[in-house]
């Protein structure tokens, strides 16, 4: 399949509640879409990253450039057998996942469209359906989050994770805990705390939480590892873990019992079903986290969430949850008893609103550019940089 042009667009989009995490509030997104036209269709991708380097090393303006300068030029013009060529033809620019993820994912659309089967079944996924939870904002006071957690709960969600930082943990988990004795729990701190909080992490062992997801820096292994072995909870890595080889090395250190799978973090499905599959082997669960996206990136997390080994509830909740509109039809919807379907219909199963989407479009631009439209930016080479 022939890789044509790419087609980014900036879309602007506005939370219905603002979101808070360690990292800071989140009322609205700059969103990239990438669609990628082939000789046999198209297909679509999202890149995940924030609007400001603070998850990881990238954001909507990084990925941006790299799209346009360096990772496009790779890829456009070229036939690819298969999405792993894709990647390994981006292979040169070091880093930048996300936006790798994004034209990597929107080829497996496109090649699952040519092929008129649903993109989970091209990756090797089973499931129809899928155990949702969701992930709840730092709060102002308890009585707001408590209120929050039960209209969760009323609309089926099958596990509540709570965002902390210092100041905003051991009281809000012990509150929720006694007001909620028996509900799936757990609690992520994005990066927020170091190894000389270990004396307060160990406290969370009271809580009975299913794990702990990234209580360190945000590339640290080796220090996961040591408080590991301090805590009778689970800890969950996601920051850190950006491909196989870290998977395998949190694993071998004893750094995590469970694994954060998010589709850009880690360069796309291809990456995934590797630390999936390994994960498998190894015994270590795995779920589908999510980083605010549009429904495109959430048809994606739908697809990769049926594979084997995504045993526990991912953050792959409904549309309305975060938008007052999707970019997507139909919406991503849950059950009353907690589950979302995995789409049947061809590549990612839900359409973009092409008119929706064009009335947000903050900015767009179509790699190669058409004849006449000017030059097209080019990869610089090591010749030109050359290292010594």
């Amino acid at each position: 399949m022939k890789i044509q042009s790419i087609h980014a667009r900036e879309i602007a989009l506005r939370l219905r509640k603002p979101f808070e995490t360690s990292f800071g509030v989140t009322q609205a997104r700059r969103i990239l879409l990438v669609e990628l036209k082939t000789n046999h269709g198209s297909g679509w991708g999202e890149v995940t990253a924030g609007e400001g380097p603070f998850y990881n090393p990238e954001n909507t303006d990084t990925a941006w450039l790299m799209l346009r300068n360096y990772l496009a030029p790779l890829v456009t013009g070229k036939d690819f057998a298969d999405a792993g060529q894709v990647l390994h033809a981006m292979a040169p620019i070091r880093g930048h996942e996300m936006a790798k993820a994004a034209i990597e994912s929107a080829f497996w659309d496109a090649l699952a469209r040519e092929q008129g089967v649903p993109l989970h079944q091209v990756l090797g996924g089973s499931r129809t359906e899928l155990a949702c939870g969701v992930s709840l904002g730092i709060e102002t006071d308890i009585h707001s989050l408590l209120e929050k957690i039960a209209q969760e709960l009323e609309a089926g969600y099958q596990r509540i994770k709570l965002k902390i930082k210092p100041g905003k943990d051991l009281a809000v988990v012990a509150a929720v805990r006694k007001h909620y004795p028996h509900i799936a729990l757990t609690v992520d701190a994005n990066s927020a705390y170091t190894l000389d909080d270990a004396e307060l992490l160990k406290q969370l062992d009271d809580f009975d939480l299913t794990y702990i997801e990234q209580p360190l820096e945000w590339n640290e292994i080796f220090q996961h590892a040591a408080l590991q072995r301090q805590l009778k909870t689970p800890i969950c890595l996601d920051e850190c873990i950006h491909g196989l080889r870290d998977a395998q090395a949190a694993i071998a250190l004893g750094a995590c019992r469970v694994i954060n799978i998010k589709l850009g973090r880690v360069s796309g499905h291809g990456e995934a079903r590797r630390i999936q599959q390994y994960c498998l082997q190894q015994g270590i669960p795995v779920w589908c986290g999510g980083m605010l996206e549009s429904g495109i990136g959430r048809a994606h997390n739908i697809a990769m969430s049926s594979l084997p080994g995504f045993v526990l509830p991912g953050d792959v909740s409904a549309s309305k949850r975060y938008w007052p509109e999707d970019v997507i039809e139909p919406e991503v919807t849950i059950k009353p008893q907690g589950t979302i379907r995995v789409p049947q219909g061809p590549g990612i199963g839900f359409s973009p609103r092409l008119d929706y989407i064009e009335r947000l479009t903050a900015r767009k631009e179509e790699w190669p550019q058409r004849a006449g439209a000017g030059s097209y930016a080019v990869a610089r080479s090591s010749v030109e940089n050359p290292v010594t």
